[in-house]
């Protein structure tokens, strides 16, 4: 599976990116609210993490996961507010998390990059409380330049179809742009 490179962290906080892809406004639009737990899975260098500990504010607490130790290591280079816990995590499918602890569990560009898409939607659900939202960023599933093979993307239709399978309700998905779209789901 094609996994980010950690090289390229910082195309992850250009200009052009936050123009196509405006972290508190994507966020606030799927329901992030101050006082809010969140777990940003695949947190990488902090692109989403830093605009939600804001949003969250001083009641509220951004638990921030990689699976991969570099991308932590830039995650940390930021001056991280203290409701910002960096995690390392070693498995997609088993993170150092307690059951039901997260509000609002985003997931962007990370789905597509795991071998057992239901065991990890199987995690995610472990760690969102009952009625929390669980929000995922996709790459659409077409042919361009940026982003990862056209193989090992997930169309829309084939992920909402996965999330109803493991028991979460889709409560809207749109496009966010003309290469990425999103799917802001419930867990019961």
């Amino acid at each position: 599976m094609h996994k980010f490179n950690p090289e390229h962290g910082s195309r992850l906080l250009s200009e052009e990116r936050r123009k196509i892809l405006p972290p508190e406004e994507i966020l606030k639009s799927c329901g992030l609210e101050e006082g809010m737990t969140m777990v940003d899975v695949g947190c990488g260098n902090g692109y989403f993490t830093i605009p939600a500990s804001k949003i969250v504010g001083d009641k509220g607490k951004i638990y921030a996961i990689d699976i991969q130790e570099e991308m932590i290591n830039q995650l940390k280079l930021n001056d991280l507010p203290e409701n910002v816990i960096p995690i390392l995590a070693k498995s997609e499918h088993k993170f150092p998390l307690e059951d039901k602890i997260s509000d609002f569990t985003f997931l962007a560009f990370v789905t597509h990059e795991n071998e057992n898409i239901e065991m990890f939607l199987d995690e995610i659900k472990r760690i969102t409380k009952d009625n929390g939202r669980i929000v995922i960023l996709e790459w659409k599933k077409q042919h361009e330049e940026m982003g990862p093979p056209y193989e090992e993307r997930i169309s829309q239709d084939e992920l909402i179809s996965l999330l109803k399978k493991v028991g979460l309700s889709i409560i809207e998905y749109a496009d966010v742009n003309q290469s990425h779209y999103k799917i802001v789901c419930v867990k019961k």
